[in-house]
């Protein structure tokens, strides 16, 4: 029972950590694209709020996680080539978090050098990888 207390709350925390990524870039669209700044001021606050909002999601997804493969144990661990793929990609999500936060920083010292256009991208980025994620741990696939 236990195990399916810490894949509850692994999900509920990656679900709210992910609405959080796609968010944060589509407010960094409209920061892109405004040239009053009246609008960049308060999205400089939305932005802040929102990642330091969702970092803490992005943490005990990480925790919730690492708990279910302590609780599955090292066979289990050693054997789940799927979820070695699955960390794989995660730690690339990891890194587009950190770099959202780059970016929030630059847009707090007025030093974007990005388009609208590059955020758009920027904010679908991480779709392809999550839809990965969630077939990996869902189908469990076996490799060689």
């Amino acid at each position: 029972m236990l195990i399916l207390w810490l894949k509850a709350l692994h999900i509920f925390f990656m679900v709210a950590w992910m609405a959080g990524l796609f968010y944060l870039p589509r407010l960094f669209v409209y920061h892109a694209q405004s040239q009053e700044p009246a609008v960049h001021e308060q999205l400089k606050i939305m932005e802040r709020r929102l990642w330091w909002f969702v970092t803490p999601f992005a943490v005990l997804t990480l925790l919730f996680g690492l708990a279910l493969i302590y609780s599955y144990g090292k066979a289990w661990f050693v054997a789940s080539h799927w979820l070695h793929l699955k960390l794989a990609l995660l730690v690339l999500i990891y890194a587009y978090h950190a770099y959202l936060y780059v970016l929030l920083k630059q847009f707090a010292t007025d030093n974007n050098t990005h388009s609208s256009r590059f955020y758009r991208f920027l904010n679908e980025a991480p779709v392809l990888a999550l839809l990965a994620i969630i077939c990996l741990a869902i189908i469990k696939p076996t490799f060689g």
